[in-house]
């Protein structure tokens, strides 16, 4: 049961702009940062209210259904961020929240849950085994469920990201895919805004065996079971409806990342760039290094890594030493030799030397 999910409602450039709008007063726009050993610029979702982008979807949904009347309890299931954003957003609004976490969710985020006000409920091993729990409580309760990902105002939502990295104007944007939401949103506000926005190319990356959303979009199956990864926030079995037909018309690319480079490149942005990312917050810039672009744009899409997680990396994983810069020596044109200097003409003095002289 996917409650609330209407696919015949179009999302578009006009919800994006109207979710800024909600946002304005109670998010401020993330940095960015150039990470020069990278090439690559870096949108520090990191930095976010509750440590991820998943805020802005989960308050943009919590505002909509105020403003249509909808004040029933929501609930949603999670592996951590989404539940995050859904506590903090309810707290601001005067909301009632209850969030299912997988019981493998890290203790980092369970506890940002928790400090906001919203219930927590632990069950399942996986994101989908917490979905269908949280879409049983919906049906049974009368509440009022809020997908992660497969909702209008969600993607609506986590499109405001791109809205914010359209003054940058990149070639290339690079995403973490799931369930697919940041990445519908991005490409929505992107390709939809006039001038060369219009041309950049949106990039979505996934971890080797939790590649759901890459199959869906080739026309094969997803695989039944996925890989255990360090990106635990796009462990995701089936992709949504609406965030899939979203990106088989925007979508450029999928790359798909091995579990040693993502290890690798969180490890790196923390030593090298001094920026904590989780896995999946570290998982686009990893994709990064096969994507060529002038201007690229990484989605560090969030932060909450637990601090033994971060402390073992740092201890098993020794990352390759950066290439060194290579200096650019500009190429002058061929020029024609110089002209030979015309010779002085030698004055000879006819006068007669001192001792010449008569006396």
């Amino acid at each position: 049961m996917q409650a609330d999910v209407t696919l015949t409602r179009c999302v578009g450039l006009a919800d994006v702009l109207l979710a800024q709008a909600r946002l304005a007063a109670h998010l401020a726009p993330t940095p960015l940062h150039y990470a020069e050993r990278f090439g690559c610029w870096l949108k520090l979702e990191n930095l976010q209210r509750t440590g991820s982008y998943k805020v802005r979807g989960a308050l943009n949904a919590l505002l909509a259904a105020r403003e249509r009347g909808d004040r029933r309890t929501v609930v949603a299931a999670s592996a951590g961020n989404h539940a995050q954003g859904l506590a903090w957003a309810a707290y601001r609004t005067g909301s009632n929240a209850i969030t299912v976490m997988p019981r493998c969710a890290p203790e980092t985020k369970i506890a940002g849950v928790r400090h906001w006000g919203a219930t927590v409920r632990l069950h399942g091993d996986s994101y989908d085994e917490t979905k269908a729990f949280a879409a049983e409580l919906a049906a049974q309760n009368d509440y009022r469920l809020l997908p992660a990902f497969d909702d209008p105002d969600i993607i609506a939502g986590q499109g405001t990201v791109g809205l914010e990295l359209a003054a940058l104007a990149p070639d290339v944007v690079l995403l973490p895919i799931g369930g697919g939401g940041l990445a519908a949103g991005v490409a929505l506000a992107l390709k939809s805004l006039r001038g060369r926005n219009r041309r950049v190319r949106i990039v979505g990356a996934q971890v080797e065996g939790v590649d759901a959303m890459a199959c869906v979009l080739r026309g094969q199956a997803p695989p039944v079971e996925t890989a255990a990864t360090l990106a635990d926030g796009v462990r995701v079995k089936e992709p949504g409806l609406l965030t899939r037909a979203v990106l088989a018309d925007l979508l450029d690319d999928i790359v798909i990342v091995r579990e040693a480079e993502l290890r690798e490149t969180l490890v790196r942005l923390a030593l090298e760039e001094h920026v904590i990312a989780e896995g999946a917050g570290a998982l686009a810039l990893a994709a990064g290094r096969r994507v060529a672009g002038r201007r690229k744009c990484a989605v560090v899409s969030g932060g909450n890594l637990d601090a033994g997680v971060l402390a073992r990396l740092l201890a098993d994983v020794r990352p390759r030493a950066p290439r060194r810069p290579r200096r650019r020596v500009r190429e002058l044109a061929p020029t024609a030799p110089p002209a030979p200097k015309a010779e002085r003409a030698t004055t000879i003095s006819t006068c007669p030397l001192p001792e010449e002289l008569p006396a």
